[in-house]
């Protein structure tokens, strides 16, 4: 019988995310089984506060770039929490360096067949080997790697109809200084890990402009902070201070509507269940997110092949801002029923 395993899934936030999507489930099935998760350091506030998940182990591979010595030192750390003896190591990621990580762990790991995942190498790692497309919804390769890994079934419905998933403690006061009880609180997502990726701020500012609503713009780096002074000084938009993970968190839970790009923080929306409009350019809006009746997607009219990426196809700054205005007006009119 299983009563502890190790998930692996070292990055980034919208993956872990999309991973964390199975915990809940787990637990009904197995209540009182042990769950560890490997993260970056830089990502573990996502997971943290998460009463499925019994500890959080924090590695930094990331540093190996900037001193390749320190693979020595994480090598070191990994091996050490083998004595933790786990039933199971489960490789959500499907990358050599989570493979390896998966290996160091236990004798017992699963993860997804060479055909499944970008990083076939990885795959000769694992002794339990899944299949499941790799063009397949990314919430439902995870669910269903964890739970063909666990000998039970995650069914469609039940991610549909799931609880809310990441949580919080002790947040930053200043959040609700910023939230509004006689206007609906819409928070605008404006960053992503690549420029194709990014909805223009002109249209973000109009969308603002085109609802008397309480508007607000998260950031994470100068950049995006650069594009948040933009939408707040031809709006009625207002710039949030930067905010750790766990405040994003609990503000996040707190608006009426998140609108961003395909990215960690609109990814939050959605495991908060949020009413959510996730914008698709050049990644698939049907791979990377759950449409429901509260999470709507809009998506560029661009052809995308989940297979090979084009970061050059900047067809997300095309979409029709009326778009996003119709859909968050429908949103927010079925918030107050």
């Amino acid at each position: 019988m299983i009563k502890k395993i190790a998930i692996v899934r070292l990055s980034a936030m919208g993956d872990i995310i999309h991973s964390m999507t199975a915990l809940q489930f787990i637990k009904v099935k197995y209540p009182n089984i042990q769950i560890d998760w490997f993260v970056e350091e830089g990502f573990a506030g996502v997971l943290e506060n998460n009463p499925h998940v019994n500890n959080i182990i924090k590695l930094n591979l990331k540093s190996i770039k900037k001193n390749r010595f320190e693979i020595f030192n994480q090598i070191k750390l990994v091996r050490s929490l083998k004595k933790n003896s786990y039933d199971l190591v489960i490789d959500t990621q499907g990358l050599l360096k989570s493979a390896i990580v998966a290996r160091l762990l236990g004798e017992k790991r699963a993860g997804f067949c060479k055909n499944s995942t970008r990083e076939k190498i990885a795959s000769c790692f694992y002794n339990k080997k899944i299949s499941i497309s790799y063009d397949k919804n990314v919430i439902d390769r995870n669910c269903y790697l964890i739970s063909k890994a666990l000998n039970f079934e995650i069914t469609k419905d039940e991610i549909v109809n799931k609880e809310p998933f990441l949580f919080f403690k002790d947040e930053s006061g200043i959040i609700y200084d910023y939230l509004e009880k006689d206007r609906k609180n819409i928070l605008f997502v404006v960053g992503a890990s690549w420029p194709s990726k990014i909805y223009p701020k002109e249209k973000f500012a109009k969308i603002a402009s085109s609802l008397n609503e309480n508007f607000l713009v998260a950031w994470g780096n100068e950049q995006e902070k650069e594009m948040a002074k933009f939408i707040e000084q031809n709006s009625n938009a207002r710039v949030l201070p930067k905010l750790d993970l766990n405040s994003l968190k609990a503000l996040i839970s707190k608006v009426d509507l998140t609108i961003g790009n395909d990215t960690g923080p609109t990814h939050i929306s959605w495991a908060l269940n949020i009413p959510t409009i996730t914008i698709f350019g050049n990644t698939p809006a049907y791979r990377n997110t759950y449409e429901t009746n509260i999470s709507k997607t809009v998506k560029s009219k661009s052809i995308v092949n989940p297979y090979k990426i084009d970061k050059n196809d900047f067809s997300i700054q095309d979409i029709d801002e009326e778009e996003i205005i119709k859909i968050a007006k429908e949103l927010l009119n079925d918030r107050k029923d």
